[in-house]
C-alpha cells in the first residue's frame, strides 16, 4: 500500500482554492499508484477559521464544497480531507454545534466521517468554543491482499501519551484506543503551529508513541502563515519501532509518498528527502519562519508591496531584509525620516542597507514638522520640562507619514519593534507601533543580532552593515540617547523576560537564578504597565511558545 502526504498551504475561507490544492495532490497520488492521500486538519477551509465557524453560510459552503470535491477526485483513490460536520444532537444535549472532522472521500462520495476527540484550549487554541468532542475513535479500511486498518486521529488526539509526558492532560487516549482496536497504522492530520524547537518535540513524542504501541504513525501538517500563526509543515513518518523514516520540507509545500507493508514504512523517493537529525533551533529556522509569515500575510491579504521606516538601527534592518526576501526587494519601500537628533551615521547606514538589499529608499526629514508641533503645543506645555511626550511626538510624526504612504499607495506597513521592546513598553503607541503586521515582535533583541550576523555569514557579504551591528542601539529621540539609559543590557533583560513570560517564573525564582532583585521588580512592573500598548499593537508573527498575540490573555487593569 502506498500512502501520499499532501503538505499544503491553504488560505482560510478559500474553499474553492483549497479544494484545487487537494485535487492537484490527488492527481499526483493517483499517478504514483497510491491507495490513500492524507491532507491536514481543516484542509478544506484552512486553520484556524475562528469565528467564521459561527456563520451558517460558511459551514454550508464547506459542506457544498466537500460534496463538489468528492466527485472531482480520481477513483479509486481514498482521500482524507479536513472539514467540519454538524452535531445534529447539539440542540438536544446542549453540546457545541460542530465537530472538527476528517472526511473520507472515495469513489465520488463522502464515505465516512471521523471526529476529533481532544480539543485544545491553550495558547492560540480555543476549539471548545466551536466544537464538540467525539466520544470514540474510528478507523478506515483499505482492501488489498488483506484488509488494512488505518486509525484516524486529528492533531491534539496524538498529544496525550501519559507514558511520554509523565501525566495525562485528558481522560481519553485515542492512540491507545486505536491500538486496542488492532489498527495497522495510525495517521494524524494536523494544523500544528510553529514555535522554536517544536519539531524536535513532535518527533520525539510520535516516535515514542509508535514504539510504545508498536504501530507506524504518519503525521501530516499544514504549512503557511495565517494571521499571526506560522505553520512549518515538516510532516514525517515513523515505523512501529519508533524509527524516523521520512520528513517533508519545512516552511514549504511538499508531497511525499510512503510505502506500507506489514508494519514497515518506507519512503517511496528517499532521494528527495534530506533526513538529518534535528538540532536545536538555528537562526536559519527563525529566518525561514518569519519570511514565510510575511510572504503569506501579504499574499493572503492582497498586498503587493511593503513599506517600513528605516532608522539605520538593527531592528528595521532585519525587518527590511525579511520583507525583501518575502516579496522581493523591488516591492519594498524604506522611508528614512531623520530628525535633528538623527546621527549622520544612522542615515548613511540606512541608505547602505537599502543599497545592499536592492530596495528603494526615500528620505523625508521631519525637523519642520517637529517645530510645528512645538509651536502648536507651546501654550499648553508652557512651564513644563521637555521629556517623553516631546520624544514620542517624533515617533508619532513618523508613524503618521508611514500610514499616509501606506494609505496612498495601498502598501502593507510593517512595524519593526522586537519582543524585548514590546514586553517593557519601549515603543510608542500610534508611532513606531503603527502597521498591519509586526514582523519581529516575538523575537528578542539578542536574537535580532544573532539572526543578522547569521544572514551576513550565509550571504558571504555584508547585507547588514557592520556599523549597525556594532553601534549601541538607540531610539535617537534626544541628544546622545542609547537604550541602556533606561533599560538593562539586553542579554540581562532578555533572560529576565524569557523567565517571566515563557517560563512563568516568579520574581523570587528569577532572583534566585542570579538576577538583581530591584532590576527584576522594575522589569516585571514595566511588562505589566505596557499591556495596554500591546492590546493595540498590530498582529505579530508568533515563533516562541509564548507570544504577545492570540494566546496572550493578560488583563490590563489588575492588582498584580
Amino acid at each position: 500500500m502506498k500512502i501520499a502526504i499532501a503538505q499544503i498551504n491553504p488560505t482560510i475561507g478559500d474553499i474553492t482554492g483549497n479544494s484545487q490544492l487537494i485535487i492537484d495532490a490527488a492527481k499526483r497520488a493517483a499517478d504514483a499508484h497510491c491507495q490513500i492521500l492524507l491532507t491536514p486538519e481543516l484542509s478544506l477551509c484552512g486553520y484556524p477559521p475562528r469565528d467564521l465557524l459561527m456563520h451558517d453560510y460558511f459551514v454550508e459552503a464547506m459542506n457544498a464544497g466537500l460534496q463538489a470535491l468528492a466527485v472531482k477526485l480520481p477513483p479509486p483513490l481514498a482521500v482524507l480531507v479536513g472539514t467540519v460536520a454538524e452535531n445534529t444532537e447539539a440542540p438536544i444535549d446542549g453540546g457545541k454545534p460542530l465537530f472538527n472532522s476528517i472526511a473520507l472521500l472515495r469513489n465520488s462520495k463522502v464515505e465516512q466521517m471521523f471526529y476529533k476527540r481532544l480539543l485544545p484550549t491553550y495558547d492560540v487554541f480555543d476549539e471548545n468554543r466551536y466544537f464538540e468532542s467525539a466520544l470514540a475513535s474510528k478507523y478506515l479500511t483499505i482492501e488489498l491482499e488483506k484488509e488494512i486498518k488505518i486509525g484516524v486521529t486529528i492533531c491534539e488526539d496524538l498529544w496525550n501519551d501519559e507514558d511520554f509526558w509523565g501525566k495525562r492532560s485528558y481522560k481519553e487516549n485515542p492512540i491507545a484506543d486505536l491500538s486496542n482496536m488492532g489498527v495497522d497504522v495510525v495517521v494524524n492530520l494536523s494544523a500544528s503551529p510553529y514555535s522554536i524547537n517544536k519539531q524536535q518535540l513532535r518527533e520525539a513524542m510520535l516516535q515514542h508513541s509508535a514504539k510504545h504501541y508498536s504501530r507506524p504513525i504518519i503525521y501530516v501538517n499544514q504549512v503557511g502563515g495565517n494571521d499571526d500563526i506560522i505553520f512549518d509543515g515538516s510532516s514525517f513518518a515513523s515505523n512501529g519501532k519508533g524509527e524516523l523514516l521520512g520528513r517533508a520540507k519545512a516552511f514549504a509545500s511538499d508531497f511525499m509518498v510512503i510505502s506500507f507493508n506489514e508494519q514497515i514504512l518506507e519512503l517511496e523517493a528517499p532521494e528527495e528527502v534530506e533526513l538529518i537529525p534535528l538540532a536545536a533551533c538555528s537562526e536559519a529556522e527563525i529566518w525561514s519562519a518569519l519570511v514565510l509569515g510575511v510572504r503569506d500575510y501579504a499574499r493572503k491579504c492582497g498586498f503587493q508591496k511593503i513599506v517600513l521606516g528605516l532608522s539605520g538601527g538593527i531592528d528595521s534592518s532585519l525587518v527590511a531584509a525579511i520583507a525583501s526576501e518575502a516579496v522581493g526587494p523591488e516591492n519594498v519601500l524604506g522611508v528614512l525620516m531623520p530628525s535633528p537628533y538623527s546621527s549622520d551615521h544612522s542615515v548613511k547606514d540606512a541608505l547602505l542597507l537599502a543599497e545592499n538589499l536592492g530596495m528603494t529608499a526615500e528620505t523625508i526629514p521631519i525637523g519642520d514638522l517637529m517645530a510645528s508641533y512645538d509651536r502648536t503645543l507651546e501654550k499648553m506645555f508652557a512651564g513644563t520640562a521637555s521629556g517623553v511626550a516631546e520624544e514620542n511626538i517624533q515617533s508619532r510624526i513618523r508613524g503618521n507619514l508611514l500610514m499616509a504612504i501606506a494609505n496612498k499607495f495601498g502598501h502593507l506597513l510593517v512595524s519593526t519593534g522586537n519582543k524585548s521592546e514590546m514586553a517593557v513598553g519601549y515603543c510608542t503607541l500610534y508611532g513606531d507601533m503603527n502597521g498591519g503586521l509586526a514582523v519581529i515582535s516575538d523575537l528578542p533583541k539578542t536574537s535580532v543580532y544573532s539572526v543578522c550576523r547569521w544572514l551576513n555569514a550565509k550571504s558571504q557579504k555584508e547585507v547588514i552593515p557592520e556599523n549597525i551591528l556594532t553601534k549601541p542601539p538607540s531610539a535617537e529621540l534626544k541628544p546622545g540617547q542609547v537604550d541602556q539609559d533606561s533599560l538593562p543590557p539586553y542579554d540581562i533583560l532578555d533572560d529576565i523576560l524569557h523567565r517571566l513570560i515563557e517560563n512563568h517564573e516568579s520574581e523570587y525564582q528569577i532572583v534566585v537564578a542570579g538576577h538583581d532583585r530591584s532590576t527584576v521588580n522594575r522589569i516585571r512592573k514595566m511588562v505589566k504597565r505596557a499591556e495596554f500598548k500591546r492590546r493595540q499593537a498590530p498582529p505579530g508573527l508568533k515563533i516562541t511558545q509564548r507570544a504577545f498575540g492570540t494566546g496572550w490573555r493578560m488583563p490590563i487593569a489588575s492588582y498584580l
